[in-house]
């Protein structure tokens, strides 16, 4: 089984203090830092509101490159937008880690949009939503330059906050049986009364934001998340 990895949701920390956050989750143990970006949307002449994938808009590549000058962490970016290959220049050049694209926009350049994502010193992941059936990621991960990371969504994306949907642990389910070294990550309404359910699904990347940052000991949490997923792997 692959390590477990935790990412505290950094959409969930302060952002006029991004860079101290960072440096905070780092220091009680985060493996990760998950950077959501969100394309949101535009309004058109007739003030009509023309949504892109999601309705909300956070950061970009201007602030994951103001972060890493801050930051060592892996910066596992997950990108809500509708034109990922867009976005491959400027987030490698920002200083991404990760680039996690959807497969719900990528049906007809995943082999181009990974491709891209690698030159530029990237790791690649592929994203579904929860209505996308768990199928549409196969090809993503047999072809000959496949993805090395799914992020199986548990809330539908755009917003922090919403409740975890544990009917997508059924997804879970399925990749961890059929790629059993897969990195599979789990991102909406994760904490502690949802941990065990997704690690005994066979989840190792865990993404928490309300839970690790709206927590009293922020480090006991991030502990919690990455136990249970030890002792699920040890249990299976």
């Amino acid at each position: 089984m692959p390590t477990p990895k935790i990412a505290p949701s950094m959409l969930s920390s302060d952002f006029a203090n991004l860079a101290s956050e960072a440096q905070r989750m780092i220091s009680f143990g985060a493996d990760w830092l998950h950077m959501d970006i969100m394309d949101g949307y535009v309004s058109d002449m007739a003030k009509a509101l023309l949504f892109h994938f999601v309705p909300n808009l956070t950061i970009g590549a201007p602030v994951i490159e103001s972060l890493r000058k801050h930051t060592k962490a892996y910066l596992d970016c997950h990108l809500m937008v509708t034109n990922p290959l867009d976005y491959v220049e400027v987030f490698g050049k920002a200083g991404a880690s990760g680039f996690t694209f959807h497969v719900e926009v990528s049906k007809d350049n995943w082999q181009e949009l990974v491709k891209q994502i690698k030159s530029k010193g990237m790791r690649p992941g592929v994203a579904l939503k929860p209505g996308t059936p768990i199928e549409e990621v196969y090809p993503l991960l047999e072809g000959e330059n496949p993805v090395e990371m799914v992020l199986v969504m548990t809330v539908e994306p755009g917003f922090g906050g919403q409740k975890f949907m544990p009917d997508m642990m059924n997804k879970v389910r399925t990749l961890r049986e059929k790629y059993p070294k897969l990195d599979i990550e789990v991102d909406g309404g994760l904490g502690p009364s949802t941990i065990e359910i997704a690690a005994a699904a066979g989840a190792n990347c865990i993404v928490a934001g309300s839970s690790v940052f709206g927590a009293a000991e922020p480090g006991e949490v991030i502990s919690l998340l990455r136990k249970s997923v030890n002792e699920s792997q040890k249990s299976g």
